[in-house]
Parts: structure tokens; C-alpha cells; sequence
């Protein structure tokens, strides 16, 4: 009697992969992860169904792999621990590769199961087989692929599981992607109680490997002397620029008081509050020409990563050409500077820094004060100046309300008359949105237009929501599957702002198996087109018809009916009281706790362009006026 080359000669077998893989699962769990996405297949079936009988996960099937990749990434990135991404094999597998690249770059934790052909199966044309070795190439901070499950190499079960959740979470290039390769053979099904056993774990369920790891400081040495040598020094012109993975943020604004340098806040650092030091208007307050050559700093300190505007960034490389000191602070030291002009990169956290920074700074008996008491300085004090008076132009001009500061101390600002009442363009979605949702919610944020009008016009808040953006590769992919990963990962509200390209790329993640939801909403800003090209040189260079072809490429699918055809609640928010009723919705959709997507009608995307470009002169004249630079 002949065996099956596709069975081997164990009957075991099956039970055999069964222990393997409710092995690894319950050494995931061990070591912290709670949710897995899981992609039908059948050769995944070993995997798939370990990962739904552990009562310990939380389990979120998706039926496209590139959406689901980018779910387990929102998950990862909201808790900080990854989530498990499982397909079959195939061009299944090949379809995680988007997410994997954003979690690379983006250092999020991930862990990327793919299910194979056993190796006799491999290049003989068998069905759903392609070559999964290394399938993501430098992408993934490790590749595991320990073979076809059998008795000899059960000592290792749990070492293989361990290994890839610690390179994922704590490897020397920080968090990222880590791609299991998994091997099975038919058939595929067992019990891990015949023929086979789970191998037993750590006593009081430790994981098998520990990295034991904590804030890394910065080397011995380097702060004291960048104190005593007066590169950071309240004498200074500095600037503190923070953005995502800038760390515990009273300590930079600790750091900022001590040395009496503003705060250029990113809307990722969770930076936008109500301090004096806070600048969160830097994109419209730098349009002022006359600002910009008078305001040039001495250095610039970079905690995390940089903003998105050119506007700021093309500033500080200007700082850092005509001389000014730059420092990096990253925690993983990932190199990131496209402008070339950072001269010294720490890696260490960068909470860690900013507290020694102050402590060094007590020390040499140099520092600056309270930054409402008397020793704020000039320097600190016209850019406070110039960050109310942008404040003041940006809440009349967007409606964005609020109120950034506790009491109404700030300057008095001639506001110049931008001429429309109450818009609800691109730039005031995003106030609105920053301003009106709770402080305990998430607003994931599209990486094109969206991301770049955030940074522009997110005010002060006292709480302000935690703001994501896939900024690792800074493409529009996935922004809907990530957004419901961070939704699903918290279970607390979570708001999406998407253009209308960005929603119908993703438009697989509004698919949901009956009974599933999450408490997210999806802010469609409806400009018919990618919005973003208007600002380019293609706008000005080509033909309106090429370039709509190439470029702007709007599209004959309506949101609201291809939203509404998958089931999900849709609300349309336009006109002039659109403002008012986008805050309404918002309330509405944020405390009902369910999916659900807002489509919000804005002007032409031509229109838009001229919309920022009045917003951000009426910035600039509010500025100059504030500090007499006309």
C-alpha cells in the first residue's frame, strides 16, 4: 500500500501540528497579545483554529488580507502590543506586504502568520504555492520558518512562539513585522490531546523568553555637556519640535520650561494643550515671511518623529543651513532626516532626555522658570505672541471653538475678514473634528491632505484625543482597516478622516461578518478626487483634462451608496450650517459607539486651494500685526 506524499507516514501527524500550533498561541497569550485577525483558508485551518478555541483572544475575521494586515497594524499600534495577522498560503500571504512595509517603518508591533505548502509540494505547481521564504525580504525585524511540525522539535515549540512576539516588540530596531512561516500537511485536522500534548509552559504562565527592557537613557555624558558647552541653554534661541513617539510629555514641557524654548507640537505628540510654551500653529504662523527670518533658531532638538509640513520642516532645515545645532532624540534611532541636516542622532527615550536636560540644567544653577512667570523670555515670548494670534485667526475663520487657555490673557489681534462665515471646507473638518471628539477617543488620520490640514489647524484643547496616522510609509493604504484596528484594539470611540480616494481604496474594510462592530466612525471628506495633487506643480503644469485624468481622478462611485450597500449607517453633513451639524454628528456617532460613516460635501478642490491659501495669509497679517513685523 502506497502513502500519500501530501500525508506523510505518521498518522500522528495531524495531532501533531494541532499541539504545535495550540502551543504557540498560548505562548502568545502568555506573553501579552490579545486579539488575532484571521483570513478564511484552508491550509491556515491548524493555526486558525488554535487561535479561536483560546479563550484568551479576542478574535476578528476579515475576508481580505491586505484590510485584515492593516487591522492587526491599528491594533498594534493602539496598544502597543501586536496582534496576530493569520492567511492561507499564496498570493493570501503576498497581500500582507503594505501593512508589513508601514509596520517596518512605522515601528509597530506585528506578527504576520502565514500558513504553507509542505516542502515536497514546493515548485512541482502545486495549487495556492509560492515561494513564502523571506516572502517580505528586509521589511521584517525576523523570519521564522520551523518547519513542518513534528515530535523531534517539540523542545522548541514555545522558544519559536516567544522569539517572535519578543523581535516584535523589543529587537534592537525597536517594534516592528515579524513573519512566520508556517508549513502544515494534510490533513489538516487534530487534537492536540492525541498523539501528541502541548508542551508545558513557565510556572505562574511567564512567557518562555523574557526581554527584559525599560526607557533607554541617553549615554553618559552627553546632556552635561551639551549644558555645560551652552548648546542647550536658556541664552539659547531653541526650538523643541515634537512629534509621534516624543515621549511622556510633561517632561518635554518641563524641559521647555527649564531652558525657556517653545514647543513646535505635532498633533501626534498629544502636545496640543493649553501651556504656554505649546505652539501649535507653527504651519500657518511660518506663511509670515517676515516671522520666519527674524524667528531662524540657534538650535533645534527633534524628539521623535518630524512633522508632515513642508512649511515647518523647510524652516527648520533652513535654521540648521545658515548654522543652527540639530539633535535627533529618537528612541530606536531610526534614521530620519530626508532634509540631511540632523548632525547628532541619540537613541534613547526621549522623555528620558528631556528629564535630564532639567536636571542638568538645575544643576549649573541655568534655567529659565515657570513659563507664566517671570523668566519667560522674549525669544519664547513672541512666538506665545504670534500662536494666539494664529489661534484667534484660525477659531473665527473655521469655527472650530473652544477655548485653548484657561482665561483670555492672550494679545489682542486684528482679525482680518477671510470672507466666508461659517466654512466647512477640508481645513475646518479637521478643527472640528480635533476640537468636538472626547479626550479618552483615537482620530486616526489619513497620510495626504487630511494628515497636513490636522497638523495646520488641530488647536489647543485641554485633553486633546490621541491622533494616528500611518506616517512609516505615508501612503494611503489601509487608513479605513487601520483606523477599525485601533477601534477594535481599545474598544473606545474612534474617528477616521479620510478623503474620498482614501475610502474607496480601503472600501474591503467596511466589509463585516454579521454581529461585528466597533465603535468607529469614518469622516469622509468628499472633494471628488485627490485633493492633494492641486497643490502640485502637475496642477499648474497640465492641461485641466490631463490632468484630472492623471491626477485629480475622480471617481464615478458614490461614498455614501457604497457605504450604505455594505451596511453601514451613512450621514451626509454639507452646507452653510454644515458646522453645526458636523458637530451634532459627531456627538451622535461618537456616543452611539457603533460604525458608522459621515460624508461631509466640501468645495471643489480648485476652491480648496485658494481656501488655504486666504486662511493661511490671514494668519500671516495677524502674526506681523501681533508683533509689529509689517
Amino acid at each position: 500500500m502506497s502513502v500519500p506524499i501530501d500525508g506523510g507516514g505518521d498518522h500522528r501527524h495531524p495531532h501533531v501540528q494541532a499541539a504545535f500550533c495550540a502551543t504557540l498561541v498560548d505562548e502568545w497569550v502568555r506573553s501579552g497579545v490579545t486579539h488575532a485577525v484571521v483570513c478564511p483558508g484552508s491550509r491556515s485551518a491548524p493555526i486558525a483554529i488554535a487561535l479561536a478555541e483560546h479563550r484568551g483572544l479576542s478574535i476578528h475575521v476579515r475576508l481580505d488580507e491586505r484590510s485584515a494586515a492593516f487591522t492587526a497594524l491599528g491594533i498594534g499600534a493602539a496598544l502597543g502590543v501586536p496582534a496576530v495577522v493569520l492567511t492561507t498560503s499564496g498570493t493570501a500571504a503576498a497581500e500582507l506586504h503594505p501593512a508589513i512595509v508601514e509596520a517596518d517603518l512605522g515601528g509597530i508591533p506585528l506578527l504576520a502568520v502565514t500558513a504553507d505548502r509542505p516542502p515536497e509540494l514546493r515548485d512541482v505547481g502545486a495549487p495556492q504555492t509560492i515561494d513564502q521564504t523571506r516572502l517580505f525580504g528586509r521589511a521584517t525585524r525576523c523570519f521564522l520558518d520551523p518547519g513542518v511540525p513534528d515530535l523531534a522539535g517539540r523542545v522548541g515549540w514555545r522558544s519559536v512562539a516567544s522569539r517572535a512576539f519578543a523581535e516584535a516588540t523589543a529587537g534592537p530596531h525597536g517594534p516592528g513585522p515579524v513573519h512566520l512561516n508556517l508549513p502544515f500537511r494534510e490533513p489538516l485536522l487534530g487534537r492536540p490531546d492525541r498523539g501528541a500534548s502541548v508542551p508545558p509552559g513557565r510556572s505562574n504562565r511567564r512567557p518562555w523568553h523574557q526581554q527584559l527592557f525599560g526607557p533607554v537613557p541617553p549615554p553618559d555624558g552627553l546632556v552635561g555637556g551639551l549644558v555645560r558647552s551652552g548648546v542647550l541653554s536658556p541664552s539659547r534661541r531653541g526650538v523643541i519640535v515634537a512629534g509621534s513617539s516624543c515621549g511622556d510629555g510633561r517632561q518635554v514641557l518641563a524641559m521647555a520650561a527649564a531652558l525657556g524654548w517653545p514647543v513646535l507640537a505635532d498633533p501626534r505628540s498629544g502636545l496640543r494643550c493649553p501651556h504656554d510654551l505649546v505652539v501649535a500653529t507653527a504651519d500657518a504662523i511660518l506663511h509670515s515671511g517676515r516671522f520666519r527670518a527674524a524667528h531662524l533658531p540657534d538650535v533645534v532638538v527633534r524628539l521623535g518623529r518630524p512633522w508632515a509640513s513642508k512649511m515647518v520642516n523647510g524652516f527648520l532645515a533652513e535654521a540648521v543651513t545658515g548654522g543652527a545645532e540639530s539633535i535627533a532624540v529618537d528612541p530606536s534611532g531610526r534614521w530620519v532626516d530626508p532634509e540631511r541636516q540632523v548632525a547628532t542622532t541619540v537613541r534613547c527615550d526621549p522623555a528620558a532626555f528631556a528629564r535630564a536636560v532639567s536636571r542638568e540644567l538645575d544643576a549649573v544653577g541655568s534655567r529659565r522658570g515657570e513659563p507664566d512667570g517671570p523668566g519667560i523670555g522674549t525669544w519664547a515670548g513672541s512666538w506665545r505672541t504670534a500662536e494666539y494670534a494664529a489661534e484667534s485667526v484660525l477659531r473665527r475663520l473655521l469655527g472650530s471653538g473652544g477655548a485653548a487657555r484657561p482665561d483670555d490673557t492672550g494679545p489682542a489681534v486684528d482679525v482680518v475678514d477671510a470672507g466666508w462665515p461659517e466654512p466647512l471646507d477640508e481645513l475646518a473638518v479637521c478643527a472640528r473634528v480635533f476640537a468636538q471628539v472626547p479626550g479618552d477617543a483615537s482620530i486616526v488620520v489619513s497620510s495626504s491632505m487630511p494628515v497636513r490640514d490636522l497638523e495646520s489647524v488641530a488647536l489647543r484643547r485641554d485633553r486633546p484625543p490621541r491622533v494616528m496616522a500611518n506616517r512609516g510609509a505615508n501612503g494611503i493604504d489601509g487608513v479605513v482597516s487601520t483606523a477599525l484596528g485601533v477601534a477594535l484594539g481599545t474598544q473606545r470611540a474612534t474617528v477616521a478622516i479620510v478623503g474620498d480616494l482614501a475610502f474607496l481604496h480601503d472600501v474591503s474594510a467596511l466589509v463585516r461578518a454579521a454581529g461585528d462592530d466597533a465603535p468607529l466612525t469614518v469622516v469622509v471628506v468628499d472633494n471628488r478626487g485627490g485633493g492633494i495633487f492641486s497643490f502640485l506643480e502637475q496642477a499648474a503644469a497640465l492641461p485641466p483634462d490631463r490632468f484630472e485624468l492623471l491626477f485629480g481622478t475622480p471617481q464615478a462611485t458614490d461614498v455614501v451608496s457604497v457605504a450604505g450597500g455594505f451596511g453601514w449607517p451613512v450621514t451626509e453633513v454639507g452646507g452653510g450650517s454644515g458646522g453645526r451639524d458636523l458637530d451634532r454628528v459627531l456627538d451622535e456617532a461618537v456616543a452611539g459607539g457603533t460604525a458608522s460613516v459621515v460624508r461631509v460635501a466640501v468645495p471643489e478642490r480648485r476652491d480648496n486651494v485658494d481656501r488655504h491659501a486666504r486662511t493661511n495669509a490671514a494668519a500671516a497679517h495677524a502674526v506681523d500685526a501681533a508683533l509689529s513685523l509689517g
